[in-house]
């Protein structure tokens, strides 16, 4: 499973990258918005950190204006990887930025069947939202669990299962389980996945026993 961390706080990603933990970066609008810097800016931080692919969502709604933010954006890096949203213009946008070998993350996807959708219109990835569904009393990990169900029936689907809008380690291990490609959740949830009590529990054990010795490694 590759992680991709969900945020733009260069700092914080770049201390997961020295652990391993960055195969790629998300962003939106709201995200970008929230550092105060431009956006281009942001963006051209944010590639420099990982080689995997960074998500950098376009703001038309329209597919022709979607096309030509997102040719804007790729001069950025070549990782910029164009994030639509799954509508019938997104969908055209991904159909004709997938034939310019382009990578596509269509976005904001809540049913199995729009999924399907994305994996026809040739996404590189798609983005179901989890924890919004669960929000409004739907289960997200239920439709991760359909959408990874689905693309396995069918080999010529070449779009991996992004599941986004995390909201727990809990959901990161089940969403594993199902088999879904890719994960986006920001630096604090997966930062927490290391974390266990008898982890810190071991080592304090270790220690003392260790100091007991009077001896040192070096």
């Amino acid at each position: 499973m590759k992680f991709f961390v969900d945020g733009a706080d260069v700092q914080e990603i770049k201390a997961l990258s020295e652990i391993g933990m960055v195969d790629g970066i998300t962003t939106n609008p709201s995200i970008i918005a929230k550092t105060g810097k431009n956006f281009f800016k942001v963006i051209e931080e944010l590639c420099a950190l990982t080689q995997g692919p960074v998500s950098a969502e376009v703001t038309a709604l329209d597919a022709k204006t979607m096309i030509q933010e997102a040719l804007k954006l790729r001069t950025i890096a070549s990782n910029v990887c164009i994030k639509v949203p799954l509508t019938e213009e997104g969908l055209k946008a991904c159909y004709e930025l997938r034939q310019k070998d382009i990578m596509v993350n269509v976005t904001l996807c809540f049913s199995a069947l729009q999924a399907i959708m994305a994996a026809k219109a040739g996404a590189t990835y798609v983005s179901p939202f989890i924890g919004r569904l669960d929000d409004i009393g739907h289960n997200g990990l239920h439709l991760i669990e359909e959408i990874c169900q689905i693309y396995d029936q069918y080999p010529e689907f070449s779009t991996e299962v992004l599941a986004a809008s995390v909201r727990s380690p809990f959901q990161i291990r089940e969403i594993a389980l199902m088999g879904a490609d890719v994960v986006t959740a920001p630096s604090s949830i997966i930062r927490s996945m290391v974390k266990h009590p008898l982890t810190d529990k071991g080592i304090v054990d270790f220690l003392k026993d260790w100091e007991k010795t009077g001896q040192s490694i070096l």
